[in-house]
């Protein structure tokens, strides 16, 4: 599943929410397996190609009830000589752990995924590889850019977005923090409420800054 959304929606919120409840569901089945990825722009030199699927390995490696024969071979290949696997090898590691139970897959912020030296195009072709040819199971947010919702036009998508009844739900819970004439002037709370609602459009982090500047 793709879900794009706009800066502020909350799309890294429901993606820590989608890491918990699976991590709950391997409680569980332990057939699952999960790996996860916070893309962040600050951080583009540690978050190259070979490094993205290095991660993923090590997470579903470190997920099985004994470390899968592929992962030992490739280190033992290489421990000796203080190198790194070459991106192929990785690859087809990270596809034979894979293919060998239920892997999900969840990676936000995919805008913030470096795009020199075609990092990005390469991590996506990975992903899908995974999804094609061993069954990986896909979650993925980012900023509605087209190059990557065009990426996932075969795939379900869901954009984040927050409504208008989400934000009033959630003000509607929080209103008595705000000082007691408030409270006592349901006409003033709606005010407040309404220009809210019209002043976020859509965003979700930004309901707690407006209500910590009205306490």
């Amino acid at each position: 599943m793709f879900c794009p959304g706009i800066p502020g929606a909350g799309k890294t919120i429901l993606t820590s929410i989608v890491v918990d409840y699976l991590s709950s569901k391997r409680q569980i089945d332990p057939g699952i397996s999960i790996a996860y990825i916070y893309c962040n722009f600050r951080r583009k030199d540690e978050q190259k190609i070979d490094a993205l699927l290095a991660s993923l390995l090590k997470q579903l490696a470190e997920s099985q009830p004994s470390l899968p024969s592929t992962v030992k071979d490739l280190y033992d290949r290489y421990k000796t000589k203080r190198t790194r696997p070459s991106l192929e090898e990785i690859s087809r590691a990270l596809q034979a752990v894979t293919i060998s139970c239920r892997v999900f897959i969840i990676v936000d912020a995919l805008d913030e995924c470096q795009i020199s030296d075609g990092c990005r195009q390469r991590f996506l072709s990975s992903l899908f590889d995974l999804q094609t040819k061993c069954g990986a199971n896909l979650f993925a947010t980012s900023r509605p850019i087209s190059s990557i919702q065009k990426a996932f036009e075969r795939n379900p998508m869901l954009e984040i977005r927050a409504s208008e009844e989400d934000v009033r739900r959630y003000l509607d819970c929080h209103i008595f923090q705000l000082p007691g004439f408030v409270a006592r002037n349901l006409e003033l709370q709606e005010e407040i409420k309404s220009d809210i609602v019209k002043a976020i459009d859509g965003m979700y982090v930004v309901y707690f800054k407006y209500l910590t500047k009205l306490r």
